[in-house]
């Protein structure tokens, strides 16, 4: 697979740790990005962890629980077991906490000085978000990122584990199918990664579910078996086929190509259609049909009733989008990608229809109104209400439902002076 811009960061690091020569004695994989920290780590572990001493021989660690004095004395001392050492080090945020951390500092800098050649650290600076465009960091990442380096970057190589490009992730859906003999239409890898928000970890899943979809063979009678009834209501018996019924040659049913149809089928499915469906039912105020695809939604999931806080998480999301269309006064479903961010994009079969029930909201303060009572019926269920379905219908039906003019308003109180 060619390299990719947005991979580039981790396949030089996949690249230094391969040879002695250029594998360093520290890294901090900066990045909450889990899909690059996933291949980072495979890459370790099938490097310098191999599985028969990988008990012996790798160590998680997290500074909340283990002081950073301890993970350098493990790093120093040498294992009886086995003749490397891999340390991964979470919660690096802890070393840039309240206090001057002189003496932790002063320990990693003695360590570094003189550092064990048979261990490899592995710092796990996940509490920072770093965007596609270094350019567009937020100010507080951008410090913490800046300190980071300031304190670590003598002693330790740096990978950038930043969000994935769009085109990048089309690029690399397109290139690890061809590399699995399969063939991935461009149209449908656009679509694949446009519906999941170029979220890496959802489009490597998905992914693999459509390959399984498109290259499975038929195992409806794997057996070669003749099902014949007695019809006196006893069970029915599983025979042998004669070899007359006997195809000469039964080929699979696989086409080992994805095409839009397929991801349309298989990631957009109902439940991500059905919860716009809801929410313009929501907006238009049409409250038995907002219940029926309530109910709909709820038969759809795999988890039922046991999926509501998932479904809140959605509807949620989903009013935060129209409050930002709303506010950005957007018209055209080009423009949306300007005023939402990457990751909090809908697929593109939803947008039209999220700026028309955007427009159905006359103000900031209905939408609010929605999102606060999302947030309620979510703190309801985390509480483990006796009956989940009926703090969902509520929420429906409160959503659905034009709001009560406050009595308290001050304007509505004028207005009655007025009178």
């Amino acid at each position: 697979m060619a390299s990719l811009k947005s991979f580039a960061s981790v396949d030089r690091f996949i690249a230094e740790i391969a040879s002695p020569a250029t594998l360093r004695s520290a890294y901090v994989l900066l990045g909450d990005e889990v899909f690059l920290y996933d291949r980072c780590r495979k890459a370790v572990l099938a490097t310098l962890a191999p599985e028969d001493t990988r008990d012996f021989c790798l160590h998680d660690l997290d500074l909340a629980e283990t002081s950073i004095f301890e993970v350098l004395d493990r790093a120093q001392t040498p294992s009886l077991m086995a003749p490397f050492q891999v340390l991964f080090v979470r919660n690096l945020k802890t070393l840039y906490g309240r206090g001057s951390k002189k003496e932790e500092f002063a320990a990693i800098d003695a360590y570094f000085r003189s550092p064990n050649p048979q261990a490899l650290i592995l710092f796990v600076a996940d509490h920072l978000r770093i965007p596609t465009d270094l350019r567009k960091m937020d100010y507080q990442d951008k410090e913490r990122f800046e300190k980071i380096r300031e304190t670590l970057g003598d002693w330790c190589g740096t990978v950038e584990l930043a969000r994935v490009d769009e085109n990048d992730a089309i690029k690399w859906v397109t290139a690890s199918a061809e590399s699995r003999s399969v063939r991935f239409d461009a149209d449908a890898a656009r679509e694949l990664v446009d519906a999941l928000g170029a979220d890496m970890m959802l489009i490597a899943s998905e992914f693999e579910k459509l390959l399984l979809y498109v290259s499975a063979p038929s195992l409806s009678n794997p057996n070669n078996e003749l099902v014949i009834s007695t019809g006196d209501g006893a069970p029915a018996v599983a025979v042998e086929k004669p070899a007359s019924l006997t195809a000469p040659s039964v080929q699979p049913l696989t086409k080992n190509r994805v095409t839009l149809g397929d991801v349309e089928t298989m990631v957009l499915a109902a439940k991500q259609r059905s919860l716009y469906e809801l929410t313009d039912a929501i907006s238009a105020k049409d409250r038995p049909r907002a219940l029926l695809l309530l109910h709909g939604l709820l038969n759809a999931s795999d988890g039922g009733e046991d999926a509501a806080i998932g479904h809140l998480y959605m509807l949620a999301r989903t009013f935060r989008q129209m409050l930002i269309i709303s506010e950005k006064n957007v018209r055209d479903p080009r423009a949306i990608w300007q005023v939402l961010w990457q990751g909090f994009r809908m697929p593109p079969f939803a947008a039209e229809d999220l700026i028309k029930q955007a427009r159905r909201y006359k103000s900031r303060r209905e939408l609010t109104r929605a999102i606060r009572l999302v947030a309620r019926a979510d703190l309801e269920l985390r509480s483990s209400p006796a009956n989940k379905l009926l703090v969902l219908e509520r929420l429906i039906l409160d959503l659905s439902t034009e709001p009560k003019a406050n009595a308290y308003d001050p304007s509505q109180q004028f207005a009655m002076e007025l009178s």
